[in-house]
C-alpha cells in the first residue's frame, strides 16, 4: 500500500490546530520553508554593501545570482527521487542541518570566487520547497491540498521578502557592536544560518511521514514499501504534461527567484534609493506571499471542485497571463510612487500563478509524487537561471529584462492549457473528491484536522 493509500489525509484546514500530524506538518513544514528561503535569500539586500566591499561589477553580482538558483535545479530533481524513499522528515531534517553551514560561512567570502561558492551551496536549500509540497501532499485530502499546498509554499516564500526587510536592519543592528559595515554583513548572515540549523531539530522531533506514521515504520508493519513503483521517476520525466508544468512554473517561480534576487539592488540603482528604503520597498514582493499563493491555490480548488482537473488547468493558464501584463507595465514605470503599486499588483499575480500550478501538481501521477514535484519546482530554478543570464547580459538594463520576463511569461501561458487529463482520471478525481466532500461533512473536524 503506498502513502497515497493511507487513510487519515485532514479534508479541513484549521489555522490554530497544533495537535494532529496533519496540522503541525502544515505549520512546520512552512515555517521550515520560511527560514530556507531566508537564508537563500538573506545576502540578497546586502548585496550594494557586498559589492562595494568585494570589488564586485553588477555582472559579477548577477553570476553569483544565477550560481544560487542553478544548484538548486539538480537538487530539487535528487530530493524528489530521495522523497519517494526516505519519506520528508529525514529528508528535511537532513537538508536543513546541512543548508544552515554554507549560510552561516558565507562572511567568509573575500572574492567573487568564494562568494560564488558560497551562493552555490546555499542554493541547495531551495530544494526544501519540493519537500514542503510532497509532505502536505501526502497530509491533505484533493478538495483542501491545493490550498495547502499553496499556503505552505506562500507563507515560506515570505521568507524571501522578510529577508529584504529584515537583513539590512539586522546589519544595522551589528554595527552598533563593531562599526564595521565589512565586518556587519558577514556577521548578520550567521543568524539565519543558526536558525535553520536549529529548525532541522525541531521538525525531526515533531513531524512524521504520512498521517499514519513515518515511512520506516509502516515499511516494518507491511503497510508500505515506497511511495512509488519501480520506474516511476523515469515514467514522470517522460510525461510531457510534467514538462509542460515545468515551464509554467519558469515562467512564474522562476520570475519570482529573480526579483527576490534583484529587487533591493534595482530600486537601489534605478531611484538612487539607501540600502535600508530599497530592502523595505523590495520586501513588498515577498510579503505579498501571506495571501497571494494561497488565493492561487483556493481558486485552483474551486475550480477543481465546480469544472473538474480542466478547470484547475484553466485557471492556472488565465493567471499567468495577467501576470505577463503586470510585468509588462511594471517594467514602464520610472516613477517610484507608481512603480511600488504596480510592483504589489505583479506579485499577487505572479505567487497566484505559482499556487496554481502545484494545485496541478498532485493529480498528474500519484505513484511519482516527488518527482513530479522535483521535476516540476526545478523548472522555477531553471527559469530563474535564464533571467540571470540574460539580466548580465552586456547592454540590456535591468527594465528592460523586465519587459522581456513579462513577454515570456505571456508566451508561455497558452502552454498551460495543454496540460489535459484523461477521461478516466478526471472521473477517479471526481470520485475522490466526492469521497473527500462528504467526509468533510459526516466526520468530525477534531479528527480531520487537529481541532
Amino acid at each position: 500500500m503506498n502513502t497515497n493509500e493511507l487513510v487519515g489525509k485532514a479534508t479541513s484546514i484549521k489555522l490554530r490546530s497544533f495537535a494532529a500530524p496533519q496540522m503541525r506538518t502544515f505549520h512546520l513544514t512552512w515555517l521550515a520553508f520560511f527560514l530556507c528561503f531566508f537564508g537563500w535569500f538573506g545576502i540578497a539586500p546586502l548585496l550594494p554593501v557586498v559589492r562595494d566591499d568585494l570589488g564586485l561589477s553588477n555582472q559579477q553580482v548577477f553570476s553569483s545570482l544565477i550560481a544560487s538558483v542553478f544548484i538548486t535545479i539538480f537538487a530539487r530533481i535528487a530530493i524528489g527521487w530521495v522523497l519517494d524513499r526516505v519519506g520528508p522528515r529525514r529528508a528535511y531534517t537532513a537538508l536543513l542541518l546541512i543548508g544552515s553551514l554554507p549560510v552561516m560561512l558565507i562572511g567568509l567570502s573575500q572574492n567573487f570566487e568564494t562568494l560564488l561558492i558560497f551562493r552555490l551551496l546555499i542554493g541547495v536549500i531551495g530544494a526544501s520547497f519540493v519537500i514542503t509540497q510532497y509532505h502536505t501532499s501526502i497530509m491533505f485530502a484533493p478538495n483542501v491540498v491545493g490550498t495547502a499546498n499553496a499556503t505552505t509554499a506562500g507563507w515560506g516564500n515570505l521568507g524571501g521578502g522578510i529577508a529584504q526587510l529584515v537583513m539590512p536592519l539586522l546589519m544595522t543592528g551589528v554595527l552598533f557592536f563593531v562599526a564595521n559595515e565589512t565586518l556587519g554583513w558577514r556577521i548578520a548572515m550567521v543568524i539565519p544560518g543558526i536558525a535553520l540549523f536549529l529548525m532541522g531539530i525541531v521538525y525531526y522531533k515533531f513531524t512524521q511521514d504520512a498521517p499514519e506514521g513515518d515511512f520506516k515504520d509502516l515499511r516494518a508493519q507491511g503497510r508500505v514499501t515506497r511511495q512509488n513503483e519501480p520506474g516511476a521517476f523515469a515514467k514522470a520525466a517522460r510525461d510531457p504534461r510534467v514538462w509542460m508544468l515545468f515551464l509554467v512554473y519558469a515562467a512564474c517561480f522562476g520570475i519570482e527567484l529573480t526579483i527576490n534576487g534583484m529587487a533591493a539592488l534595482y530600486f537601489h540603482d534605478k531611484f538612487g534609493l539607501s540600502v535600508v528604503l530599497a530592502g523595505v520597498i523590495a520586501s513588498l514582493f515577498g510579503l505579498m506571499n501571506i495571501f497571494a499563493r494561497t488565493m492561487g491555490g483556493i481558486f485552483s480548488d474551486r475550480f477543481g471542485i465546480r469544472f473538474g482537473l480542466r478547470g484547475r488547468v484553466v485557471f492556472m493558464g488565465a493567471v499567468l497571463l495577467l501576470e505577463g501584463l503586470a510585468l509588462i507595465a511594471f517594467s514602464r514605470i520610472d516613477v517610484l510612487i507608481l512603480a511600488i503599486p504596480m510592483l504589489i499588483v505583479f506579485s499577487v499575480c505572479v505567487q497566484m500563478s505559482e499556487g496554481a500550478t502545484y494545485g496541478v501538481v498532485p493529480f498528474v501521477n500519484k505513484k511519482a509524487l516527488g518527482a513530479v514535484a522535483g521535476i516540476v519546482g526545478a523548472g522555477g530554478n531553471a527559469g530563474a537561471v535564464a533571467a540571470g543570464f540574460l539580466l548580465r547580459a552586456e547592454g540590456v538594463a535591468m527594465e528592460d529584462a523586465l519587459l522581456y520576463f513579462g513577454i515570456i511569461a505571456i508566451a508561455v501561458s497558452p502552454i498551460a492549457l495543454l496540460v489535459r487529463f484523461s477521461k478516466r482520471a478526471e472521473a477517479d478525481e471526481q470520485q475522490r473528491l466526492d469521497e473527500a466532500l462528504r467526509e468533510k461533512q459526516g466526520r468530525p473536524a477534531a479528527v480531520l484536522s487537529g481541532d
